[in-house]
């Protein structure tokens, strides 16, 4: 692999674009005015870039080469996303490098970067982002049951699917005692995932059946206590041979993010089955699997196929798209439609409180009168808010945007993170 000619530095009309936001290790606490400088990885003295946050913690988006669209869109020994490290330093912080931010073409990548205050003890290391899944070599999935046997006493923790507000994923496989455990936002893995286990330039129809497999499989190890009943302290693992990949401090992909925001309650079920299914996935190219392939679905994508033809292609027909009845961690939960402006009551009400107070971590997000009417002020409120978190601007407040509102809400609630 070392050998591989990367186009990167070479296709000035393929390029990729990157924004990077920089929060307190300690919660969603915007670093402002940190110095960030962008190279091509395993080139340090090749700048590409110098940036600085705004008040949101955030850089412009900025535009870098990578490699043409097409060794995305068909197995290839050329790798399909160009590599840069981020440098960053701010007044008050360690510096940190991320090493190996992964740019496709014709895509945003978003890389999220926590640092860590001066005066915290114990710091970590610098973050280092290894090959994409579909290019390099890791262990196949082991091949499991897609429903758990369940104790018959009835002693299930779970009576329901519940979406949990974190999940504790375990940096390497479930014995190595040594590994890690991370405490992560629901949805955050599963963009996390998403980003490392395909390609964000494949269809969109492809790119939500994969997100769906994903999300079912989280949710069963989150219904079954699969690992806790086992003895561990963790959810899930980062391990491709017993669950999916996640990767600490990753990019992830503007189109995936929304696409996760938009569905993220859902999951998939079979007929009689109270748990979300354990849909076992694979590339399909280099292993072989009796659940979903990545890069067959990427081809019925390409074919039209909708996101439940292609689960139904690989699932059977019987399976079919659910929603968990709950969701953790959320103060009020989506109204049933969109709030626009004209829009009025308690549910307006609530929204503007949380925008207020969203307001004093961020202020670029203005203050508004949190008087339950929708008017121009609170459109406008909401559509800087939308900027800053990677939704499409419409100043309306639809079911991902209404429970971005409480997801940055209440961490900037929140005195700290969970230990």
């Amino acid at each position: 692999m070392a050998n591989i000619i990367h186009a990167a530095q070479n296709a000035d009309d393929n390029v990729g674009s990157l924004k990077i936001s920089l929060t307190s290790s300690l919660g969603q606490i915007p670093i402002t005015g940190a110095s960030v400088t962008i190279s091509i990885t395993g080139a340090p003295d090749s700048v590409v870039e110098t940036l600085t946050t705004d008040e949101s913690g955030q850089t412009a988006v900025v535009n870098l080469p990578a490699p043409a669209l097409e060794y995305s869109l068909e197995p290839s020994d050329v790798r399909p996303y160009s590599e840069y490290d981020i440098s960053v330093t701010a007044p008050g912080y360690e510096p940190v490098v991320v090493s190996g931010s992964e740019i496709l073409p014709d895509v945003v990548s978003l890389q999220p970067i926590a640092m860590i205050p001066e005066q915290v003890p114990g710091q970590e290391e610098d973050i280092f982002i290894p090959d994409h899944t579909l290019y390099g070599e890791y262990p196949p999935k082991i091949p499991e049951a897609e429903i758990k046997p369940m104790d018959e006493t009835g002693e299930i923790v779970l009576s329901r699917v519940v979406i949990p507000e974190y999940i504790v994923v375990h940096d390497g496989v479930p014995s190595d005692s040594s590994a890690a455990n991370y405490y992560v936002r629901y949805t955050d893995y599963i963009k996390n995932v998403a980003s490392s286990e395909i390609y964000a330039t494949w269809p969109e129809s492809t790119i939500y059946a994969n997100i769906l497999a994903i999300m079912s499989f989280t949710l069963n190890r989150v219904y079954t206590e699969w690992y806790r009943n086992q003895g561990y302290n963790f959810t899930i693992t980062s391990s491709t041979a017993y669950d999916q990949k996640w990767i600490y401090g990753r990019n992830v992909y503007e189109n995936i993010s929304y696409l996760v925001d938009t569905i993220f309650a859902n999951f998939l079920s079979r007929p009689g089955v109270r748990q979300p299914i354990l849909t076992s996935y694979c590339d399909g190219k280099r292993v072989s699997c009796r659940g979903l392939s990545q890069w067959g679905s990427k081809y019925l994508g390409d074919e039209g196929y909708t996101a439940i033809e292609i689960i139904h292609y690989y699932y059977g027909n019987d399976m079919y798209i659910n929603t968990a009845p709950a969701i953790s961690g959320i103060p009020s939960s989506w109204p049933g439609y969109d709030l626009t402006i004209g829009s009025s009551g308690q549910k307006v009400a609530q929204m503007q409180e949380q925008i207020n107070r969203i307001h004093q971590n961020y202020p670029a997000v203005p203050y508004i009168a949190a008087d339950g009417i929708y008017g121009q002020n609170t459109a406008n409120a909401v559509r800087i808010f939308q900027r800053i978190f990677g939704l499409p601007q419409t100043g309306i407040v639809d079911y991902p945007t209404w429970y971005e509102i409480s997801r940055i809400y209440v961490g900037v609630s929140r005195i700290a993170e969970p230990e």
